[in-house]
């Protein structure tokens, strides 16, 4: 069905306003779910919580911004920042300061220093497709607390993409050709092979971190390599710290963060979720609908009003009864005497009935058909008994063999 310029505006209208929404309403990126450890995914980590949690470690998950953890009460300035490097050098001080902030990205109150643990800890962070932690406090960790890092960048080397390395804690499997090359930074390495290292540590002040190349190295997929279980287990726990794993990173949050980001606001909460351009969408089509008065592929068509033959409807009510009440010999009578007349119009007799011998001897001389066919019919003797219903539908066939004949007739 072809559609009218009117529906062709319509539709047009809706499309662009629908790329539009997408292109400036959709939502920003959205935080990976990958490594986090309420993932059962085979990347995520639920399975390594979970092993844990059977030998009785707890560990913390935090919720919330990761410079709400990193801030000191007593400082009075704000802090020299530390990013961490994707080439040879670990670590590049930039001497710079936090920038002003929106609570969105800081929270201030009521995420307060009671909100964070008392150090020293140990934070695990696993990468969820970004940079790992991309804004540092170097004081934090030089104050004695541990910080292990997974899924750092580094280098492609011609190592092979899937390896076993033998290690205290047993055989650890990875998936990478990454490797931490030889550099003049004071590194010690913990898990390594001829290619480089794949998991090395980095002494600060009181405090040290931890990288590793590889953001899978206890994920769920390798819960058949239980060296790779254990061998996350010693980096975490050997410290002897409590130990908390980032999950703000992987977009889980605390309910007063939440509260605190959205300021309460229900669309600024749906302004950060795909809900949000959803619910714009579905209104603009709704629109649309109200607009075109709901009319898919055209205008509306009227229903045709059925006419109904009292006749007919009559007649198949009658039918119905006498075929209920098994009344075949007053069927017969009445069609039988209507036929007759019928017939004799034909014959030229009149309307008046006639004997039925004089209706033969008519029939004869003017069809030169015989007479048994016609006899059958209008003998009143073959009317005056109850037939079956078989019968009746060959006495019917024989009144339109009848018809036929006449209408044949010269």
């Amino acid at each position: 069905m072809s559609l009218s310029k009117r529906q062709i505006w319509i539709l047009s209208i809706a499309l662009a306003t629908v790329i539009v929404i997408s292109l400036f309403a959709a939502p920003g990126r959205q935080q990976s779910r990958s490594g986090s450890t309420y993932g059962r995914s085979p990347d995520g980590y639920g399975a390594w919580y979970a092993l844990m949690a059977s030998k009785g470690v707890t560990v913390h998950r935090w919720q919330k911004p990761l410079t709400v953890l990193f801030r000191h009460e007593d400082r009075q300035k704000t802090p020299e920042i530390e990013t961490l490097n994707s080439g040879e050098k670990a670590w590049d001080t930039i001497s710079t300061t936090l920038p002003s902030a929106s609570p969105t990205a800081f929270p201030a109150s009521p995420l307060t220093a009671s909100s964070r643990p008392a150090s020293p800890i140990t934070l695990l962070q696993i990468s969820n497709g970004t940079e790992p932690l991309s804004i540092l406090n170097r004081e934090w960790v030089e104050a004695g607390n541990i910080l292990v890092l997974l899924g750092v960048s580094a280098s492609v080397t011609t190592a092979p993409f899937t390896s076993t390395i033998a290690s205290a804690a047993g055989d650890v499997h990875i998936q990478t050709s990454r490797r931490k090359t030889a550099s003049t930074e004071p590194n010690q390495p913990r898990l390594r092979d001829d290619f480089g290292a794949i998991v090395w540590q980095q002494t600060l002040g009181r405090g040290r971190v931890v990288f590793a190349v590889t953001p899978n190295l206890a994920a769920n997929a390798y819960q058949d390599f239980a060296g790779n279980f254990e061998f996350l287990t010693t980096l975490v726990t050997e410290p002897g710290y409590p130990i908390w794993v980032d999950e703000y990173s992987h977009g889980y949050k605390d309910a007063d963060v939440i509260a605190q980001e959205t300021r309460g606001n229900l669309l600024g909460y749906l302004a950060k979720t795909p809900l949000l351009l959803v619910a714009i969408q579905a209104l603009v089509l709704l629109l649309v609908l109200v607009w075109g008065q709901n009319r898919r592929l055209g205008p509306a068509i009227a229903l045709p009003t059925l006419s109904v033959d009292n006749s007919e409807a009559y007649i198949q009510a009658m039918a119905a009864v006498l075929h209920k009440a098994e009344s075949s010999e007053f069927v017969m009578d009445t069609i039988g005497k209507a036929e007759q007349i019928e017939v004799q119009k034909a014959l030229g007799l009149g309307t008046k009935p006639l004997p039925l011998p004089t209706l033969l001897d008519a029939w004869a001389q003017q069809t030169g058909q015989p007479t048994t066919v016609l006899e059958t019919i209008f003998n009143p003797a073959n009317r005056a008994h109850r037939i079956t219903e078989s019968e009746l539908l060959r006495w019917v066939n024989s009144i339109q063999a009848i018809r036929r004949q006449l209408a044949a007739k010269p």
